[in-house]
């Protein structure tokens, strides 16, 4: 039976694939396109040939190859002729191949207007007017067979007369054809109290309309776009879902509720102030028919990935035992007994690697002293990484947390399929894990603004990170998130070279995906804020205060691309090992990094960086000062978990994936949800075997001052390090950059600035890409003499 099942799944899976395989949408796209060419000339022929091809019995066309046909598209375009235009719609059958040629053509990724708005008011539209046509020229005209509203319109009609004679029949008509325009355009009701309004002062308007013939639309459709006139409009804005095509936007006029009352005057004056009050950034031609703009759209074919790429990773007996609980229990009591420490009430939560025990002490113990015990109640239990909480914030209990005995593991997949997960409507939704209490755990990485990630080798740091990728890319789509990957060690972080051209940022001429030159990590930490200054320049224009006003503003096609505004999509930027870029570049890093992280939340550039050592001297009173949000893994000292969170409590953890989260004064205790390689290998070939973008996102150019002129090199001005860079080359016959970076302990660009005094000298030769540069001399005494005859 189970493999029954398995065959029919499998075999829906493939024919789900098979409908959603790009060569299948062209090629049917191409087939409906054809056959509304076909239906719309077949319906021009019907207009002259339609007495001619209703002179014969229809069941017999097809079986007696006899009968000949006078439409143009032959049998096949006779027949359908003679259904629409004369058994059902009349004229208004028209309507048909062009519906067929929107269809064809959004199958070919061509979008001619918003597909679903324009099939429900064209099909409405159709049997409205066909009835309308059939109510005025009645069946016995013998137009086009039956009229021009066809027997559907002639017939309903009829009905309609017979029930509501024929002044209540027209007036129903026109009324369902008015609620038709209505409901059509978003801003039908606005104009059509407008036009109450005016036409009470058909004077006063008529000599405004003169002097500005297209003053009348312009006031109604610039009104939702006038940023400056405040004090006219008003938006309610209903929560974010995915784009969809649209509108949740609701626009009304602010004193709708005292136009009714307001005097003739007022009103003039309403329309002329906010005819003044355009803006340029806002405007934009045709918006009235426009759908909002989908980002989405040159990848609109583009899948999230599935769950079924991760694995349950489900441990057995995994469980905490009701003989463990009373274990745990009796032995607290007793320890706390034996200093003369009563308790009044003991409960216990159970979580995936932890068990929180919360005690009610008796009136009159002091917190600080059960505090004190925490070594001796480690001992009695004889568990690692007891922790005391005393109190818990907003329990007025005190909280022991004691390791499990089999910890469970909290696989990826179960976070992510969590309705916590999928019903998220965060900006950036980050799927960490699991708490105490068994709760999946999410936060929004838009609001943090920034995540410093630190934690001992082997403890859960390097998946924690690919937890929160991974929690992204099940979220948002190429066009509205793209990584900065920065990896020192060339190892963690590779696995996403796949998704280049899907969800990656580099700078221009950037070999690798994933960065891992040090020079390359400065060059790409400035062009971010490059983007960062170029980005707040378009929040200036478009008159808003954050990325996601500003966004909310171009989908609705209230700012100008012609302009300069285009889509932002959000950066995260992500380093691996950041101690290991503060050892070799120092300030070079820091100083961008630092600005970034001031500056770059309200445009939508967030940082992730991660060491495994959280000292003073890495992380630095600018980073702690500007990441406010931490997640400390097991560290090894009291000192590194007061470094990185400002209190302990890191170095009592008890590994592998245990984690401490401090999003802000609070702190939290999770277990880490745990994602293997394989998965992520699964998970970037989905993504990568589709269609991505042309090239991945360019980030600015950014050019280093100090090394504008290379060619130019004044040797009278040689570094101090000069003479023993000159020596280290020699001895070592390699001519590099890093090579010098890493022996003398300094910054990137003074070790470029040294090489490029080398090269001026002729001591080393010129750049040659990846290679190392030349040594021109073969050992230390030719090169002592050379350097006796600069001085």
């Amino acid at each position: 039976m189970a493999g029954k099942k398995n065959n029919k799944s499998s075999n829906k899976s493939g024919l789900v694939r098979f409908f959603r395989d790009e060569r299948f949408k062209i090629i049917f796209g191409l087939l409906v396109l054809g056959f509304s060419f076909l239906l719309l000339l077949a319906f021009v022929s019907y207009l002259f040939t339609w007495k001619e091809d209703q002179s014969f019995a229809w069941e017999k066309v097809f079986s007696n190859p006899d009968i000949k046909v006078e439409n143009w598209s032959g049998k096949v375009g006779a027949y359908f002729a003679n259904l629409f235009i004369n058994r059902w719609f009349g004229l208004t059958s028209f309507t048909v191949p062009f519906l067929l040629i929107l269809i064809g053509f959004r199958l070919l990724k061509i979008k001619l207007l918003p597909l679903g708005k324009t099939l429900r008011i064209t099909i409405v539209g159709t049997i409205l007017i066909s009835i309308l046509l059939g109510f005025l020229f009645k069946l016995q005209n013998g137009l086009l067979g039956s009229g021009l509203g066809g027997r559907h319109g002639y017939y309903i009609s009829q009905w309609l007369t017979a029930l509501l004679g024929k002044t209540g029949t027209f007036l129903l008509l026109v009324i369902c054809i008015f609620a038709l325009f209505i409901f059509s355009f978003d801003n039908a009701v606005s104009w059509f109290k407008r036009i109450i309004h005016i036409s009470s002062l058909k004077n006063l308007l008529f000599s405004f309309s003169f002097k500005n013939p297209d003053a009348a639309f312009n006031q109604t459709f610039d009104a939702d776009s006038a940023d400056e006139s405040d004090d006219l409009v008003f938006e309610t804005e209903f929560p974010q879902q995915e784009s969809t095509g649209r509108s949740n936007e609701t626009v009304l006029p602010k004193n709708e509720a005292e136009e009714e009352n307001d005097d003739d005057e007022e009103e003039i004056e309403l329309m002329i102030e906010t005819n003044r009050s355009q803006d340029d950034e806002n405007f934009e031609p045709g918006a009235l028919v426009h759908e909002d703009f989908d980002p989405t759209l040159e990848l609109s074919s583009f899948q999230l990935p599935t769950l079924d790429l991760l694995e349950r990773h489900e441990a057995e007996n995994a469980s905490v035992t009701n003989e463990e609980l009373i274990s745990n229990k009796n032995k607290i009591v007793e320890t706390l007994a034996n200093y003369k420490i009563q308790i009044d009430k003991i409960k216990a939560t159970i979580g995936p690697t932890v068990t929180l025990y919360e005690i009610v002490p008796a009136p009159g113990v002091r917190i600080s002293k059960i505090k004190n015990l925490e070594d001796d109640i480690a001992l009695s239990l004889s568990a690692l990484g007891i922790r005391i909480i005393a109190p818990i914030p907003g329990k007025g209990t005190i909280g022991i947390e004691v390791p499990n005995q089999k910890p469970e593991i909290v696989s990826m997949r179960s976070i992510l399929a969590s309705r916590k997960f999928q019903e998220s409507d965060f900006d950036l939704t980050i799927a960490l894990g699991k708490t105490i209490s068994n709760e999946t755990y999410i936060f929004d990485l838009a609001k943090m603004p920034h995540l410093l990630v630190a934690g001992a080798t082997g403890q859960g740091k390097s998946v924690g990170l690919n937890a929160i990728i991974t929690s992204l890319l099940y979220k948002k789509h190429p066009s509205q998130l793209k990584f900065v990957l920065v990896d020192p060690k060339k190892v963690e972080l590779t696995l996403y070279a796949k998704i280049e051209n899907h969800y990656l940022a580099k700078i221009p001429d950037a070999e690798e995906p994933i960065i891992t030159d040090t020079q390359k990590v400065i060059y790409t930490l400035n062009s971010l804020t490059i983007e960062m200054d170029k980005r707040y320049e378009l929040l200036k224009k478009a008159h808003v205060r954050n990325i996601k006003e500003y966004n909310h503003k171009f989908v609705k096609r209230r700012l100008n691309p012609e302009n300069g505004h285009r889509y932002l999509p959000y950066i995260v930027v992500i380093i691996d090992e950041f101690a290991d870029l503060i050892m070799t570049a120092g300030r070079e890093v820091e100083t961008p990094l630092a600005r970034l992280a001031q500056l770059a939340r309200a445009i939508g550039i967030h940082l992730v960086i991660a060491t495994q050592r959280p000292t003073t001297n890495i992380i630095t009173g600018v980073i702690k000062a500007n990441f406010p949000a931490r997640i400390a893994f097991r560290v090894t000292s009291m000192i590194d978990s007061r470094t990185i969170l400002d209190s302990p409590g890191a170095n009592q953890l008890i590994g592998r994936g245990d984690l401490l989260f401090a999003p802000g004064s609070d702190m939290i205790r999770l277990q880490c949800a745990f994602i293997d390689i394989p998965e992520i290998e699964k998970i970037t070939e989905f993504i990568g075997s589709q269609r991505g973008y042309p090239i991945p996102l360019e980030l600015p150019e950014y050019v280093d001052q100090s090394r504008e002129d290379i060619g130019v090199v004044d040797l009278s001005k040689k570094d101090s390090l000069f003479n023993d860079a000159a020596r280290l080359v020699v001895a070592h016959q390699q001519g590099s950059t890093s090579l010098i970076q890493r022996k003398f302990s300094i910054g990137y660009n003074r070790a470029g600035r040294i090489i490029d005094q080398l090269e001026a000298a002729g001591i080393v030769g010129p750049f040659e890409g990846s290679k190392a540069r030349q040594v021109l001399f073969p050992d230390d005494y030719t090169l002592e003499q050379f350097l006796n005859s600069l001085e």
